[in-house]
């Protein structure tokens, strides 16, 4: 495992970390219609920490079993951000989770281009 794999896989378990301490983390997969929107962040089905746990995450670590290839771009602190507007509890660990993951994806993209 180099570098980048251990820092993606570090993200991941911390962004599992915290939607467990935050409660969000769910037993029972919603309905499998559910997880195959095609709106982005399945945002027509799924609540933000949905979509981190049974989309995100499982892509992501197939990502890193495999190998790569890695997304050029995330973008998904912005959405973090408008999901954690309308949160009552505290997101803040977890928004700064999603920055460091979208700098991690982001940043890995800049070096291959450079």
């Amino acid at each position: 495992m180099d570098d980048y794999q251990r820092d993606i896989s570090e993200a991941l378990l911390a962004i599992e970390a915290e939607l467990r301490f935050l409660s969000l983390w769910e037993r029972q997969a919603p309905p499998a219609a559910d997880l195959r929107s095609e709106q982005p962040f399945c945002c027509d089905t799924l609540d933000f920490p949905q979509w981190l746990q049974w989309i995100l995450l499982p892509r992501m670590w197939n990502i890193v079993e495999q190998g790569g290839p890695y997304p050029p771009r995330c973008g998904i602190y912005v959405y973090a951000e408008e999901w954690a507007l309308h949160q009552g509890g505290d997101t803040l660990a977890l928004l700064g989770l999603m920055k460091r993951f979208d700098a991690l994806i982001e940043g890995r993209a800049g070096a291959e281009h450079h």
